[in-house]
């Protein structure tokens, strides 16, 4: 072995090598450091006296199925311009870290198709060694994310275990990138947010939103510049609501058995889009026997389909009027869940129209919700919540499978 090999093959540099000795299915490396390469960790001077050594090993990078040991002596040094003593720096290792930055290296691209307890199995080190580099190295990269581009950003919450716990979820639009994990829901969540962006400088045009009026207000306050767009997988959800409580109302009062009979089961058949009900089944029968008996639960189906249309016109004021319409049918229908909707439509109608100056909405941000739920159930959890947050900001870079 040589002093070039430590370099090339363990990334060990102005070090010299020594000897090597093998200890119980382990392969020990001893190097030294060059005396004339000796200067202060703090500040770099090399006016010294030294004041004797500290002998330390490094986990390195394993041969085939053999861990490998790197040993040395540390001088400890009074430094003259300090006047403290302390070790000196050893350059292929973080500071109170007992791996070399290789052995880091290696243990991080092991992550990436492997799981923390597979990775730690394999290199022969605890579960907390390897959580400890990746969460180290995740907090370099994302603890301070860059929000000077942001242009469009969604924000939403996700429910991440019992007793209604939240965290609020800032994503950008154009690249698919967390930007910010806050813990709860509403305004409030969104206050560090709000404390990062002002520096920052960026010039959001368009942020998407579902109706909520803690998220309008803070959006309303803290960006008056940007253009709110509601979500119109989330007005459609509120519709699918309202449309399943009336269904339910309808079949509490049914005085016929046989009516009862039809309209029983049937809740997600109203839900579903008429193109993806089932042909093969009866499916589409039993829509249509349940429709038949009831003009009102009829009204509000089709009322339904044609709300979906809103979004598929050609231009902005082809879908106000038709917004206009649409609401004016479904008051003159008498049917108070429809009167209701179709007033907060009328309402929140410049955020639901600004669709067309601005075709974004919260979907990148569910299926981003959804790996961030695969990803808490394959781990079963997660004490601890700093490290789910990082996961969280870094999710974007996974690929097919999670680990």
């Amino acid at each position: 072995m040589s002093t070039s090999l430590l370099y090339h093959g363990f990334g060990i540099r102005g070090y010299q090598y020594v000897h090597t000795r093998y200890e119980k299915g382990a392969i020990i490396f001893k190097v030294r450091q060059d005396p004339s390469e000796l200067c202060c960790s703090n500040c770099g001077c090399r006016q010294l006296v030294r004041r004797g050594k500290a002998w330390r090993r490094f986990r390195s990078i394993p041969i085939g199925l053999k861990p490998v040991w790197i040993t040395m002596p540390i001088q400890r040094v009074l430094c003259l311009f300090c006047g403290v003593i302390r070790q000196v720096k050893v350059g292929f290792a973080d500071h109170r870290r007992s791996y070399t930055k290789a052995f880091e290296r290696y243990a991080l691209e092991l992550c990436k198709c492997m799981t923390i307890q597979d990775v730690a199995r394999h290199l022969g080190v605890s579960w907390g060694v390897i959580k400890d580099i990746q969460k180290r190295n995740l907090f370099k990269r994302f603890r301070r994310p860059r929000l000077k581009n942001l242009k469009r950003i969604a924000i939403d919450e996700i429910s991440i275990g019992k007793r209604h716990r939240y965290l609020t979820i800032v994503l950008d639009l154009d690249t698919g990138a967390v930007v910010f994990v806050g813990d709860g829901k509403g305004a409030d969540a969104l206050l560090p947010f709000w404390r990062r962006l002002k520096p920052s400088r960026a010039r959001i045009d368009a942020v998407a939103i579902d109706m909520s009026p803690a998220y309008i207000s803070a959006v309303f306050e803290h960006l008056p510049e940007a253009q709110i767009v509601f979500d119109h997988f989330h007005i459609i959800k509120l519709y699918n609501e309202k449309l399943t409580k009336l269904r339910r109302d309808l079949f509490h009062e049914a005085a016929d058995i046989r009516q009862k009979q039809i309209l029983k089961g049937t809740r997600w058949l109203l839900l579903k889009n008429p193109e993806n009900l089932n042909t093969q089944t009866d499916e589409q029968h039993r829509l249509h026997q349940a429709l038949e008996l009831n003009l009102p639960l009829t009204t509000a189906y089709y009322m339904k389909e044609e709300l979906r249309q809103l979004w598929k016109q050609p231009d902005k004021p082809t879908a106000e009027a038709f917004l206009i319409s649409w609401a004016q049918r479904a008051k003159t229908s008498k049917i108070q869940m429809l009167m209701k909707f179709a007033n907060m439509l009328l309402f929140h109608r410049t955020g639901i129209l600004a669709y067309y100056d601005h075709p974004i909405s919260t979907g990148p941000l569910e299926g981003t919700n959804n790996k961030i739920k695969t990803m808490k159930r394959q781990a079963y959890g997660y004490r601890d919540m700093d490290f789910f947050k990082l996961k969280i900001m870094a999710i974007h870079e996974t690929k097919y499978a999670l680990i």
